[in-house]
């Protein structure tokens, strides 16, 4: 058990290293690019040849043409944007902003083409593309750790250059110059000593061909296939085109497999190859790297994870044609530990599996050319010329759901501790700081507080009617008599449990949907009334909130006319409540609509009225029947004199205009007994009762 806890810390602290989040972030940033290049890929090599001849002659071949310049824009400069990308990535979670962390990103790109032998003869998208990935990541890093060194050193000095009579920004910019040239200089160096003591042209070379030396050795059979779809699904994992990083090797060790075996057949004899680039691509890269159309496959039948299943349908069509960037880097799988076992023993398992089967004869050789972008099933039967093909994708597809499904489902649960977690701290913050993020729209924020106030709005809008619930918490007269209820908003989400309704309230009103929020409250406080009654006594007032700038609109009537004409409200004793999300402006057209609710023969009341100049304008037209006191009057009751007397002044004034007072937040007899001193009967909090669900649950308990 102990060595089991240490494996996990251990996990988690290098999930935290600063490099491994800046390769995860930048790769996450680029997911744009990867989507709009994989589509261009699709519709430009999509494996129905009427298609093909269609769009190389439509318009003198105009759409093959623009199909091939947006593959060329994205995936083809793919490793400039990874530079770019996890540079900025890296100098965010260093802190630095600004000029520096642009100076960090040119000197990132800058350092990459010196390395990726930019001033060779040919140097195109070749070396840009997915090839030099792991190139990408060693200078996006490299680069930017040293050009960070570099700058402190120079700031530390007081050493700036700056333009006198230019702008703040020239000026900036300007003193990223000698970090950029130190860095340069130090990578131009450090290619040159690779180039001179390994005879190669450029850094880039020396990595092709190291990894071409590992596959130099032996024949092609078995352990050499497995020991290439172990290096490839590696490399993919530390965010490196293992496919293209390895292309030399596949080229020159596997691919001449198929025209051997096209010769024998021509020859009248058996194929012999096992090992073609087909055999990879059909079998073993099904899906894309880590045979991860399994993954998706497991994901989209068993994740509970709503996002991780919208990754999944986003990248399933892609995935089709084995074009999987977008499950790799948008799970992501790199540098993500729970997943690097399935992702090595899945294409393990799949590469086992096929061999077994076409060199046991169970399955025909691969005779047949099929292009990489050929979807599952398909590609197996036109590889082999035979229904075998496709099964073999079947069984090897159903093993390899079978591997990830547990580490699915693992990546769930940690999803919920973590949300759990960071949904606590949250909601904590929000009830610490109320009344100062009441001017704040949480779902435009930047921070991760405003992610997961994006993430709860849409689950709120998603889940509006089957997460909504209400709470009753019952209304006395002194005497003992139950007056009446308020029904009380609670969401019951479904991994956080009850939120703390405030934050539900906004989040709604940010959301553009809290109009929405507050008829279901009301329709719903209807259609619970039976209930209510029966628990509760059959002439209690049934009390529902709305906000002041809701109930007077026009959308809000029409709701409200809409259920009167249905089922009239008159005989239902009901209350709406007016709260303040802003002040509610007392003009001719909100005193008619007013006027019109109490017209239905609803009530209305004012929710937490103080002697405030805003809440006191409210009284001059007679429209409301009842004021709810402000709750810190009466909590500030026992010890403030003044709370006393502003109580008793409302007291009086409402005693004049014949309205009825009650107290919220009644939690002791001592503020009971002092609230009938000065002429106030009504009470609600819990000295009586807290807020209850229709089974007796205490709603404040079921949040805990």
């Amino acid at each position: 058990m102990g060595n089991s806890s240490g494996i996990i810390t251990a996990i988690r602290r290098m999930e935290e290293l600063t490099a491994v989040r800046a390769v995860r972030s930048g790769l996450v940033n680029m997911i744009p690019v990867l989507i709009i290049g994989a589509f261009a890929l699709i519709l430009k090599t999509f494996p129905v040849a009427a298609y093909q001849s269609l769009i190389s002659t439509l318009a003198d071949g105009f759409f093959l043409k623009l199909f091939d310049l947006v593959y060329s824009a994205t995936f083809g400069v793919l490793s400039l944007y990874m530079t770019y990308s996890i540079s900025r990535s890296y100098m965010k979670l260093k802190n630095d902003t600004g000029a520096v962390n642009r100076g960090a990103a040119m000197a990132s790109l800058l350092a990459f083409f010196i390395l990726a032998g930019a001033y060779l003869p040919g140097f195109g998208t070749d070396s840009m593309g997915p090839k030099s990935m792991f190139l990408a990541i060693l200078t996006g890093l490299g680069a930017s750790s040293l050009y960070l060194a570099v700058s402190r050193f120079f700031r530390d000095r007081r050493k700036r250059l700056f333009s006198a009579g230019a702008d703040r920004e020239f000026n900036r910019m300007l003193s990223t110059l000698s970090p950029i040239a130190a860095v340069a200089l130090i990578f131009a160096l450090f290619n040159a000593l690779v180039i001179r003591a390994f005879d190669v042209d450029s850094f880039r070379m020396l990595l092709s061909r190291g990894f071409l030396w590992l596959f130099s050795h032996g024949r092609n059979g078995f352990f050499k296939g497995f020991f290439f779809v172990l290096m490839s699904s590696l490399l993919w994992f530390f965010g490196i085109h293992g496919s293209d990083t390895l292309e030399g090797v596949m080229e020159t060790c596997f691919t001449p497999g198929l025209e051997i075996n096209r010769a024998a057949v021509a020859a009248g004899s058996a194929p012999t190859e096992v090992l073609t680039k087909q055999f990879f691509d059909c079998f073993v890269l099904m899906g894309g790297c880590g045979s991860t159309i399994c993954l998706l496959i497991a994901i989209l039948l068993f994740s509970r994870n709503r996002a991780r299943r919208g990754l999944g349908l986003t990248a399933a069509f892609p995935m089709l044609f084995n074009i999987n960037e977008l499950m790799v880097f948008g799970l992501p799988i790199i540098f993500n530990v729970t997943m690097l076992l399935p992702f090595l023993l899945v294409p393990l398992a799949c590469y086992s599996l096929a061999y077994l089967a076409i060199s046991a004869g169970w399955v025909p050789m691969i005779t047949g050319a099929v292009d990489w972008t050929t979807p599952v099933l398909l590609g197996g039967y036109l590889a082999t010329g035979s229904v075998a093909g496709s099964a073999l994708q079947l069984v090897n597809m159903a093993a390899g759901v079978l591997i990830y499904l547990p580490f699915v489902r693992r990546m769930d649960r940690r999803a919920e501790e973590n949300a759990r977690r960071d949904f606590g701290e949250f909601q904590e913050r929000f009830r610490q700081r109320e009344q100062e993020w009441a001017g704040i729209r949480l779902t435009e924020d930047g921070s991760a507080d405003g992610e997961i106030a994006k993430g709860l709005c849409a689950e709120l809008r998603h889940g509006l009617h089957s997460q909504l619930a209400l709470a009753y918490q019952p209304q006395y007269h002194y005497d003992g008599r139950c007056l009446g209820v308020e029904a009380l908003l609670r969401w019951h989400h479904p991994v956080h449990g009850l939120l703390y309704p405030p934050l539900a309230v906004k989040l709604a009103e940010e959301g553009g949907f809290l109009a929405d929020l507050e008829e279901a409250v009301l329709a719903q406080a209807l259609r619970d009334r039976p209930a209510v009654q029966e628990r509760f006594g059959r002439d209690v007032k049934l009390s529902v909130n709305v906000t002041g700038t809701t109930v007077v609109t026009p959308r809000y009537l029409q709701f409200l006319r809409q259920m009167n004409a249905s089922d009239p409200f008159r005989d239902k004793n009901l209350c709406i409540e007016v709260t303040e999300q802003a002040a509610l402006g007392m003009n001719d057209e909100t005193r008619n609509a007013l006027r019109e609710v109490r017209g239905m023969g609803i009530a209305l009341a004012i929710d937490d009225f103080s002697m405030g100049q805003t809440s006191l304008h409210y009284l001059k037209d007679s429209l409301f029947d009842i004021i709810k006191l402000d709750g810190s009057l009466v909590q500030g009751l026992p010890s403030n004199q003044n709370c006393r007397e502003i109580i008793a002044s409302i007291t009086r004034l409402a005693a004049s205009l014949d309205m009825t007072v009650l107290a919220e937040y009644v939690g002791t007899q001592e503020q009971r007994e002092a609230l009938h001193k000065i002429g106030c009967d009504c009470y609600q909090g819990f000295l009586y009762a807290p807020a209850l669900f229709l089974d007796g649950q205490d709603s404040a308990a079921a949040a805990k």
